[in-house]
């Protein structure tokens, strides 16, 4: 089993800055991709971001690329995921999770083994 638990999800004005946390609990984290994926209301879950086992290597949706940016502190078990220039449609619950398997680096939720509860990011406009 592998826990993971997000923070610094909140309200923000469109335009701002807010960065998530998402720690990991588990002997595997450091050999693990890690993702990160958003709900809006009425939507489906969506991939926003992934990172490899190193950090070397990063994969954006189109809807974040250059706004979001993802890295991990494996000495502390965390990954990141730093949001600038928030918009209003960002607004949704963002998972945390965890790809024990793939060696390249996934889109697709299915992928993913382990997901943290969700964190509520709201965007004002």
């Amino acid at each position: 089993q592998v826990q993971l638990v997000e923070t610094g999800g909140g309200l923000v004005q469109a335009g701002g800055s807010l960065r998530l946390s998402c720690a990991a609990s588990g002997r595997t984290f450091s050999s693990s991709a890690m993702g990160w994926f958003r709900q809006a209301p009425g939507k489906e879950r969506e991939f926003v971001a992934a990172i490899s086992r190193s950090g070397g290597s990063t994969l954006y949706a189109d809807s974040v690329k250059g706004r979001f940016t993802i890295s991990r502190d494996n000495a502390k078990n965390t990954v990141y995921l730093q949001m600038n220039s928030l918009k209003a449609e960002d607004t949704a619950i963002y998972y945390c999770a965890v790809d024990l398997v793939s060696l390249r680096l996934i889109s697709e939720s299915r992928a993913y083994d382990y997901w943290g509860q969700g964190i509520q990011v709201t965007v004002s406009s």
